[in-house]
């Protein structure tokens, strides 16, 4: 208890970790718009240790609600263990694959940092008892992701007719 008001650990977690998404998910927008210093290759090895632990973390908090259920009707710790670590380790191991889509798209990386804004704000809502309907969030999230396909299709097609229509032009010139 805080005065009136009353908070479990889980609140709190919640809370961190909306937060940390927040902070987090802010702070790479801003990156990507305003161009984030170069860094060194002595940085690379540091980066990557704090993206894994990172990763890590988000996947503990994404999944806590489903712990918690797993929890409540299994009582085997061991097996959730398992599936948090397994689950860690297809993200690392798709982490590859993901990054070069979103190098090739980067407005793919502006919209899953919004998305993380998102939950963020659902997981603080959590925290403190306002209740964000899960299906609402995904449909928000499906809808988007549909959105910018038909962009990344529409600025394929117009890239390849801009690229037609230079060579036409450089065809023409040297006639």
């Amino acid at each position: 208890h805080l005065g009136r008001f009353e908070f479990s650990g889980r609140d709190l977690v919640l809370a961190g970790g909306g937060l940390f998404l927040l902070a987090k998910s802010v702070s790479e927008i801003h990156g990507t718009l305003e161009g984030a210093a170069a860094h060194g290759p002595s940085r690379v090895v540091a980066r990557y240790w704090a993206v894994v632990v990172q990763i890590a973390l988000i996947d503990i908090v994404f999944s806590l609600d489903s712990v918690f259920t797993a929890v409540g009707m299994a009582n085997q710790i061991p097996v959730m263990v398992a599936a948090i670590i397994v689950a860690v380790v297809v993200m690392m191991w798709l982490s590859g694959p993901i990054a070069a889509f979103v190098e090739r798209h980067p407005t793919v990386k502006v919209l899953a940092l919004s998305f993380l804004i998102l939950v963020g704000v659902a997981l603080i809502g959590e925290s403190i008892k306002v209740h964000v309907p899960k299906d609402m969030l995904y449909f928000a999230m499906a809808f988007s992701v549909v959105v910018e396909m038909i962009n990344i299709a529409l600025r394929k097609r117009l890239d390849a007719r801009r690229a037609r229509e230079g060579g036409e032009s450089e065809a023409a010139e040297r006639d």
